[in-house]
């Protein structure tokens, strides 16, 4: 290989390793910013009996009835979890990017959404044992307004993993990965979205401002998570582990499992039961997406200008 071919795959894979770095260190400032709206929503995801009211009076009620601090439940295990499953998203699906860049034909829609859900598999078979961890962690000590979910007992995020392995068997780790695999169109319709959006704004040279990245951002977020919410609230019942289902570890039983979670919803609270906690979901996710990407945005411009790296890659 010549030296400037090997001086391409260098730059290549910093390039890379500069967009995952910066996406999730995006990810973890944002939530951290809009991590009360995370715990708001798992509240009303998984615990059925907690009336969906306004999201500030939900908030409201946990500081009440358990304390300030308890809006910050699980934030180490969920920041870590999202910290990695960013890294590995952002890796991934930047590593296709340029490669498709090196191939003939412009960036498309279709592509990026392609590429969004190629990254989004790789990212749930990896990450998807830390999500169940910290799902148990967030809603450990809570006061439930449903007397059928019992506390567990953790002492952090390794005893977490050892009890769940010990007690329940490693393929636990697991549980939720068919509906989070089916989720991957989130983040993909999200990309989708965002690449489109920028690149329209971006014509002719344009410079991108951070408030229309925030914008952009927001929107292409609100899109992604309207359109898969209700996956997400089985996603999130699945991994808190409680709910036994018949059984069956099959495909065929996820499939059943998440079929009759769906069901049961709908008989329940009617169809818009399977939205239960959006409200919630939308605050923090579009605005937790938003600020995000502009962080991203800024953090890989920086990184790639005090580098000189600027001219030698575009994107």
């Amino acid at each position: 290989m010549s030296d400037n071919g090997g001086a391409a795959i260098g730059l290549l894979s910093y390039d890379t390793l500069v967009h995952a770095v910066s996406g999730a260190m995006g990810s973890v400032v944002a939530m951290t910013v809009f991590f009360p709206l995370d715990t708001a929503k798992s509240r009303l995801q998984v615990d059925e009996k907690r009336k969906a009211k306004s999201t500030p009076i939900i908030l409201a009620e946990i500081a009440k009835e358990e304390g300030l601090l308890s809006l910050y439940r699980g934030w180490l295990p969920v920041i870590s979890s999202l910290c990695c499953s960013n890294f590995v998203y952002f890796y991934t699906f930047n590593t296709l990017k340029r490669l498709k860049a090196t191939g003939p034909g412009k960036s498309k829609p279709g592509t990026d959404l392609l590429m969004g859900i190629a990254a989004g598999v790789v990212n749930v078979l990896l990450t998807t044992p830390m999500w169940v961890v910290n799902t148990r962690l967030k809603l450990q000590g809570v006061k439930f307004r449903n007397e059928d979910l019992h506390q567990t007992h953790y002492r952090g995020i390794f005893d977490a993993f050892s009890q769940i392995i010990a007690n329940e068997g490693v393929g636990t780790l697991w549980n939720g990965t068919l509906p989070s695999l089916i989720l991957v169109l989130n983040p993909a319709i999200q990309f989708m979205f965002y690449e489109g959006m920028k690149r329209r704004a971006g014509r002719g040279g344009k410079k991108i401002s951070s408030a229309e990245i925030f914008l952009i951002g927001a929107i292409a977020k609100a899109v992604a998570t309207t359109a898969t919410y209700p996956l997400q609230t089985v996603q999130a019942i699945l991994r808190f582990g409680q709910y036994k289902g018949d059984g069956k570890g099959s495909v065929i039983g996820s499939i059943s499992n998440i079929f009759s979670l769906l069901m049961e919803r709908i008989k329940t609270y009617g169809v818009l039961g399977l939205y239960k906690g959006l409200e919630a979901k939308l605050l923090q996710t579009v605005l937790t997406a938003a600020l995000m990407f502009v962080v991203y945005e800024k953090i890989t411009a920086a990184t790639f200008k005090v580098m000189g790296l600027n001219r030698k890659l575009k994107r």
